[in-house]
């Protein structure tokens, strides 16, 4: 029997997840700091970091078998959060185990972010339909996940187009193609956000950087700063 063997932690070794995140996912980093309980800061910081894992592995791994392995720890690891069993010493599966329990966090949701990376193995290349689906399920599950963190109350599911538009701008520059598709995500997206509570909006603000040049960090935490503050992407 294959055993499949843990993934690199990198920085997180140390445990510090918000530096990790900081430093490999600006974007949703800085859109973090708009939560101010430190609790639920630090959930969404976890739910980015597994979402981050997951996007590793296809990278990674040197061979979709390889990429199939990673993606299969990560499977067992949530088994193990959610039937009680002890969990496997990570500092990201340690830390969606915490946020699992504060927040009730769905098993389904989570391998839903999972599933989606197998798309990503197939050499052949994604039609619209295909890319929508993975950006739903990736970037668009997450911000869903977050909201849902940040406000039990909010209809958590309006966050998916936010998300999935930020993981389409994300691939952009390698994929001009989808601008088109893009354009369509986000236009809905702006849509969605307005009825987003104020305390979810920054499961989504970092749609506000989507598809748009590399700035400054200062102009980058500006225009952050005003999408939360209108509560519009």
């Amino acid at each position: 029997m294959i055993q499949t063997s843990e993934p690199e932690a990198s920085s997180a070794d140390t445990g510090d997840l918000d530096a990790l995140i900081r430093r490999i996912d600006p974007d949703r980093w800085l859109s973090s700091r708009f939560v101010g309980a430190l609790e639920a800061r630090a959930d969404v910081v976890a739910i980015y970091a597994f979402d981050n894992e997951l996007a590793r592995a296809p990278k990674a791994a040197s061979n979709a078998l390889l990429a199939e392995m990673r993606l299969t720890w990560w499977r067992e690891a949530v088994g193990e959060i959610f039937e009680g069993r002890p969990v496997r010493h990570h500092p990201a599966a340690q830390a969606l185990a915490q946020a699992v329990e504060r927040r009730g966090l769905a098993r389904a949701d989570l391998e839903t972010l999972i599933d989606a990376r197998y798309r990503e193995l197939d050499p052949e290349p994604m039609g619209e339909a295909d890319i929508l689906d993975w950006a739903r399920d990736t970037g668009g599950m997450a911000a869903q996940l977050a909201a849902q963190v940040l406000d039990p109350r909010t209809e958590a599911k309006m966050a998916l187009a936010g998300g999935s538009a930020w993981a389409l701008g994300k691939r952009l520059a390698a994929n001009p193609e989808l601008r088109p598709t893009f354009l369509k995500v986000i236009h809905a997206a702006r849509s969605a956000s307005r009825t987003l509570s104020v305390a979810a909006f920054p499961a989504i603000a970092h749609a506000a950087l989507a598809g748009r040049p590399s700035t400054n960090d200062f102009a980058r935490r500006l225009r952050l700063t005003i999408a939360v503050a209108r509560g519009r992407i």
